[in-house]
């Protein structure tokens, strides 16, 4: 094992380095606003300026993090390919998202998540939801990013952790200060060498898997990877499998596993703000492009976790895997990236930092929109000029980077697993989110008392189904799959996706009800602008998206 990086290493990172300043340097000042301090919007949105490949490989950039190469790697070694449900059924998602979700906000008008909010209910849920998010980007999501990106790096580089999270989060300052123009187009340079370096290890992973069996070449070395790891091919698990309870069964396809999508790709700030500065056309074929990337991601970072996995249980890497005695699924990527030569280390370490860096840029300055749009502006200084709104946006990017650094370290990420802690924890306000947004989109009469019922009887109904376990015995509900024994606590639980199922179903009823009860008494919900016609697509995205549902559901079937 060597995790040291070499001279070609350096000189191919300082290369990567080097690319994307001078490009992101470039485009503020060739791109930046012709307004004397720069226009609020054009900083926070690149209004009008982003094409449709760079929404799409942004939002790719922003979403593919440490949390999928390092956490849904280490996923892929704990439980196989059906960790790859998250991406692939973001593909069809992204069309949905495309389809029917984009065209309101571009309609009403809509930058920003808690603007949605104020718009079609009222001030007072849309800054709940705003301080909410705010906590839940900082605490959670930053955070965790940093964590298992400065783990990553510290583990190929040699680096101490705390010395790996001071510079990455610098790096990512520098980039986001820039604002959304200068991380979107960045982006397209961070998806290329991303996309580039993960393919180049997961070449490797094959590769030492069929060298370690005698054979020879990529594709051998999967056969070997399917026969020795056959439960590791499965995308859905039966309820005798020990990770049931991170992917129970079916529930993938017809369960909570929608919520988290929908959820995260089209009511998340992070995300469709990439696509909120664009026409309809743009952010749909943006949206579409990352459709496509979408469906390569489990090949660059869940099946080298599963030949990982084969070489590890074939007697391979069994120091290296141990984390303070015990095996830490996290640490299948930097294993098999520190066994790269020289020079394409130096290339897949860029695309680790390329992930980390691009992921951080894209929150960070979604804290800062929310923050400075949604609270600083409405709050404590409504007649704030332009140049002031983007000062305030770069001082909030500066002061959260600095919590995420001060929090990460303390974060019990390493018990559960990175990419299962960040989709559990977000899991809490997912589904009364989701609610909140579906009846706004789609059925007029929803009140603003039954969205505040969704924002915070969603989130306490999360934590008490989280917690029900330990004063109620589930089991009786074994027989249907929605409980199943945890050996680490010896009490039967509702797994964490039927838990956002659930609870999803109850805030919807609890909103019909709600909404009903005050349309009785004459309450008049706000209204969206809302045509049917705007629903209509293009039929060359129409063709795209008939190919990308087609792709997915071929997968599932062969992958089932």
């Amino acid at each position: 094992m060597n995790n040291v990086l070499s001279t070609p290493d350096y000189l191919v990172f300082l290369f990567y380095f080097v690319v994307v300043a001078s490009y992101g340097i470039w485009v503020y000042y060739k791109k930046r606003s012709k307004v004397v301090g720069g226009d609020s919007k054009d900083y926070f949105l690149a209004e009008g300026s982003l094409t449709w490949w760079a929404i799409g490989a942004s939002l790719i950039a922003s979403n593919i993090s440490a949390e999928q190469f390092i956490g849904m790697s280490g996923s892929g070694f704990k439980m196989g390919l059906a960790i790859a449900t998250y991406e692939w059924m973001a593909a069809i998602t992204l069309i949905i998202v495309a389809v029917f979700f984009i065209p309101v906000y571009l309609k009403n008008k809509i930058f920003t998540m808690p603007q949605f909010l104020h718009k079609r209910y009222n001030s007072t849920v849309a800054m709940i939801m705003a301080v909410f998010w705010l906590m839940l980007y900082v605490v959670v999501n930053l955070t965790s990013i940093l964590y298992l990106g400065a783990l990553a790096v510290s583990s190929i580089s040699g680096f101490s952790l705390e010395m790996c999270m001071y510079l990455i989060a610098i790096f990512a300052v520098i980039i986001t200060l820039g604002g959304m123009k200068v991380i979107g187009y960045t982006d397209v340079i961070q998806v290329f060498f991303l996309i580039l370096g993960g393919l180049a290890t997961t070449y490797l992973a094959f590769n030492l898997v069929s060298e370690h069996y005698g054979g020879n070449g990529i594709l051998n070395g999967y056969g070997i990877m399917v026969d020795k790891a056959s439960e590791h091919f499965h995308m859905i698990l039966k309820q005798d499998n020990e990770n049931y309870l991170d992917l129970p069964g079916l529930s993938v396809l017809i369960g909570g596993m929608w919520i988290v999508n929908l959820n995260y790709w089209g009511c998340n700030q992070y995300i469709t703000q990439r696509a909120l500065g664009a026409d309809l056309k743009t952010a749909r074929n943006g949206l579409l492009f990352a459709a496509f990337l979408k469906l390569l991601m489990p090949i660059i970072v869940v099946l080298p976790g599963i030949a990982a996995y084969v070489l590890w249980k074939d007697g391979l890497f069994q120091a290296e895997m141990l984390q303070g005695g015990e095996v830490n699924p996290d640490r299948a990527y930097p294993v098999l990236l520190n066994l790269l030569p020289a020079g394409l280390k130096g290339l897949s370490f860029a695309a680790l930092t390329a992930a980390v860096v691009a992921s951080l840029a894209g929150k960070a300055n979604s804290i800062a929109t929310i923050f400075t749009l949604d609270i600083y502006q409405k709050v404590f200084r409504k007649d704030a000029s332009e140049r002031n709104l983007v000062n305030i946006g770069k001082i909030v990017i500066i002061v959260s980077m600095i919590l995420a650094v001060l929090i990460a370290p303390h974060l019990g990420i390493d018990k559960k697993g990175g990419f299962q802690y960040i989709q559990e924890y977000t899991g809490f306000v997912s589904p009364g989110i989701f609610a909140m947004f579906i009846l706004g989109f789609f059925w007029k009469k929803t009140t603003s008392n039954a969205a505040l019922f969704a924002t915070i009887g969603g989130f306490l109904l999360s934590v008490l189904f989280k917690f029900m376990p330990g004063f109620v015995d589930l089991s009786f509900l074994s027989s249907t799959g929605f409980s199943v024994l945890n050996p680490a606590s010896g009490v039967y639980e509702i797994p964490f996706l039927d838990r956002m199922g659930f609870v999803f179903l109850i805030c919807i009823v609890g909103m019909y009800l709600i909404s009903r009860v005050e349309n009785a008494r004459g309450v008049v919900p706000n209204g969206l602008e809302v045509d049917t016609k705007m629903f209509k697509a293009h039929p060359g995205f129409v063709a795209g998206a008939l190919l990308v549902v087609f792709i997915t559901a071929a997968l599932y079937i062969i992958y089932w």
